[in-house]
């Protein structure tokens, strides 16, 4: 029996016992709008038509006491129908009752002040890990784990975005949904040009982890879906799961053709270790190798794992590289990524140096990384998730969380007997440039402060440095804003290191781990080349031509606007300054 009844013009509001409520309505327009506390705890939401349930019960932070944000819950396929919302485990006395929205569209407009300007982002809600990454037909297409209920993890989908030139991105929805097994975590997209599988020419197939919670304990197992529109739609496998295992841990399926022995490869991670199957189908799988005991870092779970094979600069080589992503065990605190380089035969992947841990980035915020199946001209293009497990879920924004990494394309180098990787930003980066300053060249003895990096600054632009050293021990800079908040950068050419310092960058006290600083090796014994990527909440440094990458974000309550430079008696001279508007 209802306890209460709350009316609208549009709907009504029937409080049941133990928390439970009834949202009943005619469908006249496009959305349920729900107001959202990011920190409250997590109700159920799901609808009911002719007393059934329709698709999956959906986690929600309903507002209590606040609302930060608002979500859209879809009821356009019901439109012209009496429904009935469903809604448990929110207390009568919140706010969300009284703050229920009924619209036709959704503001998914760049407004907050901390979203970037060139990098992906969701319209609204939570985002990790970039998956199912391929380009076809001129687009590529990322997919992400995505929480369309919220801008804190939970009901992972995949989101969908795509773009023609990996910096400007049109948002397309939701993907793939949860279902019967389970949320919808990490995994890729190949492009089946031969039809292996039998879902024809050309059919993209996605590779996910399905993680469902039971009573007994969390169950992960791999399981496919295709599309015949070019990764817009796809159908789920009528077979899934297509592979399960009694492990815990066991997800992100990453799957590629190994031309040499004409099959396909999955990659698994697998607790702290990977494993490789093999298929000619993509629909049956068999178990070849694992890699992973006394290799590398274990501070954590190994995740996202990817295998690629990346041409060695100024040779015809070409080696396979491994990215192990891992939470915790960072080099600065929480999740990173870590890659080896060695060979592999299709079934078997060997390091070659056994005893060396290298990471793709020096900063704290790239993770889940992965690389573009199908990607033009045989590049290797990656992208990480851009945050970190131990504050992701609190940074300061609201309507959305999280962005992606610039685009990086990825070859080796040799130093000595050892190849390393190096990410440089992708060459699309520079025909997003827009307006330029170049700065003269000046000697910094002392304090050198650029008042105007760009008039009308928006916080969104690329720096390139090129500095000669005269002598100094120490080469500093900083960006600052009219505030005072500032990221300071230096060469320590004593340790042979680059540094950066975001304790004072903003806001930095919604985490104990988020002022940090970081510490990258760095080639000190040449003309010094720097490029700096700010978009407004993060920083992505590239030096040497990406020979080393760090990663940050930051949270500045205004745009950083100028650059100061300062150094001991020695001092050295900044020979290029330039400033490019990205957009």
């Amino acid at each position: 029996m209802a306890m209460g009844i709350q009316a609208d013009s549009s709907w009504t509001v029937r409080h049941l016992v133990s928390e439970q409520h009834i949202v009943s309505l005619n469908v006249a327009e496009n959305y349920l709008l729900l107001p959202i506390q990011d920190d409250a705890p997590e109700g159920k939401i799901c609808i009911v038509v002719n007393n059934e349930q329709k698709g999956t019960v959906m986690n929600v932070r309903l507002a209590r006491e606040r609302v930060d944000s608002y979500v859209p819950f879809e009821l356009s396929a019901y439109k012209g129908q009496y429904v009935s919302v469903d809604i448990q485990g929110v207390p009568e006395s919140a706010v969300c009752w009284k703050e229920l929205k009924m619209s036709d569209s959704f503001d998914m407009a760049n407004k907050e002040c901390f979203r970037p300007v060139y990098h992906h982002t969701p319209a609204y809600g939570w985002m990790n890990d970039p998956n199912g990454m391929f380009y076809k037909d001129g687009v590529y297409h990322l997919y992400f784990q995505y929480n369309p209920y919220g801008s804190v993890w939970g009901n992972m989908h995949w989101g969908h975005s795509t773009s023609s030139d990996l910096m400007h991105w049109k948002f397309e929805g939701s993907a793939i949904v949860p279902d019967a097994w389970g949320a919808i975590f990490s995994g890729s997209c190949v492009v089946d040009h031969e039809n292996t599988a039998g879902f024809g020419k050309g059919a993209v197939v996605a590779f996910y982890t399905s993680a469902k919670s039971t009573p007994w304990g969390d169950v992960q197992s791999q399981s496919m879906a295709y599309s015949l529109d070019n990764g817009k739609t796809f159908t789920k496998y009528e077979g899934n799961p297509i592979l399960t295992s009694s492990e815990r841990d066991f997800r992100d399926p990453k799957v590629f053709w190994y031309a040499p022995g004409k099959h396909w490869v999955m990659m698994l991670a697998v607790g702290q270790h990977m494993e490789i199957y093999s298929s000619v189908n993509l629909k049956d799988w068999k178990k070849e190798s694992e890699f992973g005991a006394m290799q590398g870092a274990h501070g954590g779970v190994w995740e996202c794992p990817d295998l690629v094979e990346i041409p060695v600069e100024g040779t015809r080589q070409k080696k396979w590289v491994l990215i192990c992503n891992l939470n915790p065990g960072g080099p600065f605190g929480g999740s990173a990524a870590q890659y080896f380089v060695g060979s592999f035969d299709g079934k078997t992947f060997v390091n070659e140096s056994p005893t060396l841990t290298k990471w793709m980035d020096w900063g704290k915020d790239n993770y889940a990384t992965v690389t573009w199946n199908n990607a033009p001209d045989g590049r290797c293009v990656a992208l990480g998730w851009m945050s970190n497990w131990q504050y992701a879920n609190n940074v300061p924004t609201r309507q959305y969380r999280s962005a992606n990494t610039i685009a990086r394309d990825l070859t080796l180098y040799r130093v000595g007997e050892e190849l390393y990787l190096k990410s440089t930003p992708s060459p699309e980066v520079k025909k997003a440039r827009g307006e330029k300053v170049s700065k003269p060249s000046f000697n910094v003895a002392g304090e050198y402060e650029v008042a105007s990096l760009l008039d009308d600054n928006k916080g969104a632009y690329e720096v390139e440095l090129v500095i000669q050293n005269q002598g100094a021990s120490k080469i500093a800079f900083c960006l600052l804003n009219e505030k005072g908040e500032k990221v300071s950068m230096y060469y320590d050419l004593a340790r042979r290191q680059f540094v950066m310092d975001r304790s004072e960058s903003g806001a930095v006290d919604f985490s104990k781990d988020f002022p940090a600083v970081t510490v990258a090796p760095a080639d000190t014994d040449k003309e010094l080349t720097l490029r700096l990527f700010v978009d407004r909440s993060s920083i992505e440094a590239f030096g040497e031509d990406g020979k080393f990458v760090m990663t940050n974000l930051m949270f500045p309550s205004l745009p950083y606007n100028k650059m100061r430079f300062t150094s001991d008696e020695k001092g050295y001279t900044v020979k290029s300054l330039k400033v490019y508007r990205l957009q």
